[in-house]
């Protein structure tokens, strides 16, 4: 197993495609020819990760957080970004992260959240925009059934809850071939006219290539015609933050204790309290003062996230509660998460293989202490 394979699992997991644009996801550090000694799963990498990546005998790292932010200009052990990448380089250690790739799936971070504070009818908060695209192709009639077919294994043809989604109508093509031409129909330079289907589908914007790849196999004709199109609509599937519904209505003060308890944090700063129950919660891990409003909007009762300076709890403007349980508070659980993940994969992958093959970090990564 090669490092290219961990991340084509971890792909199918979050697709980088759907990272935010500011992000630095994917393999940062590292070969990804290289053959996987280990794997050790990490909320953030750093030296003393990097030491354990080593006594572990892991030669790949998963990272929640990249290490590798901004772009580095010199690689001297100045900081500690330096001298992590550094240690990672002299010891033929790959560095992976996931970060705002994970945040976006909608079994990812913050499904992790609603899971752990046991909501019910979750959905996206804020769902990304621009990620749906469309195909629409032409084919003579008696291939059109047969492509179709193809496009849906692709992938294409999935909207929402729905699969094998298309749209088609009949009307006539007409095209004449040069000398150097090879047509399925007619003969080189006659003007010809064919019985053919328009073939619409739709499909998620990291299937591209696979789904033209389908297209282009089992395409009958020399030249195939084709249209590209990125659509408006939200993708429910795909976005920042959740909204879900508690199983029974909670006094908010209740919620709030129970919060700490869950979410296992040392304390909660929150926005004042505004009703005395609450139903729907809305989750947001990491720093996500951003989606306040978003959260408004959706009739949430209280939004759940981390990082609120000192104005934001006044954006709560009396219609929600605000609460902040803390940055690392908010991802703790995505390690384990991940670690699980892998593991099944990687057994599924080579059966020969077991659990010790990945491991969760021991090191302790949250820079925030309290008293």
């Amino acid at each position: 197993m090669i490092v290219q394979d961990v991340i084509r699992m971890l792909e199918t997991l979050a697709p980088l495609n759907y990272a935010e644009d500011f992000d630095n996801v994917g393999l940062l550090v590292g070969d990804r020819t290289n053959e996987v000694t280990g794997v050790l799963v990490t909320h953030d990498t750093l030296e003393e990760v990097v030491e354990e990546a080593i006594r572990e005998d892991c030669n790949l790292i998963v990272s929640f957080h990249p290490i590798i932010f901004k772009g580095l200009k010199t690689l001297t052990g100045k900081n500690y970004v330096e001298r992590t990448v550094l240690k990672a380089v002299k010891n033929n250690i790959s560095i992976f992260a996931i970060h705002t790739a994970l945040d976006n799936s909608i079994t990812g971070v913050n499904d992790i959240i609603c899971n752990q504070l046991g909501l019910k009818d979750k959905k996206i908060l804020i769902p990304q925009k621009q990620t749906i695209r469309k195909l629409i192709t032409y084919v003579p009639l008696a291939q059109a059934e047969e492509l179709k077919l193809a496009l849906f294994e692709s992938g294409a043809g999935s909207l929402g809850n729905y699969e094998s989604c298309s749209f088609s109508y009949r009307g006539t093509g007409t095209f004449k071939g040069n000398e150097q031409s090879q047509p399925v129909i007619g003969k080189p330079g006659q003007l010809e006219k064919a019985d053919e289907m328009a073939i619409s589908v739709t499909f998620k914007r990291h299937l591209e290539s696979k789904v033209l790849k389908a297209l282009f196999e089992n395409h009958p004709y020399e030249e195939v015609a084709y249209e590209l199109s990125t659509l408006d609509n939200l993708n429910q599937h795909i976005g920042m933050g959740m909204i879900g519904e508690l199983p029974v209505p909670q006094k908010t003060t209740d919620f709030l204790k129970q919060l700490k308890q869950l979410m296992n944090t040392p304390l909660i700063r929150h926005s004042p309290i505004i009703k005395n129950t609450i139903s729907r919660v809305a989750v947001l891990g990491g720093s996500g003062s951003f989606a306040i409003e978003a959260a408004i909007a959706a009739a949430a009762d209280v939004f759940v996230s981390a990082d609120f300076k000192y104005h934001d709890f006044y954006r709560a403007e009396s219609k929600i509660v605000v609460a902040d349980i803390g940055h690392y508070e908010s991802e703790q659980f995505t390690k384990t998460f991940l670690t699980d993940y892998l593991s099944k994969k990687i057994t599924n992958f080579a059966p020969a293989l077991r659990g010790s093959r990945v491991v969760i970090s021991k090191t302790n990564t949250n820079p925030v202490n309290y008293l």
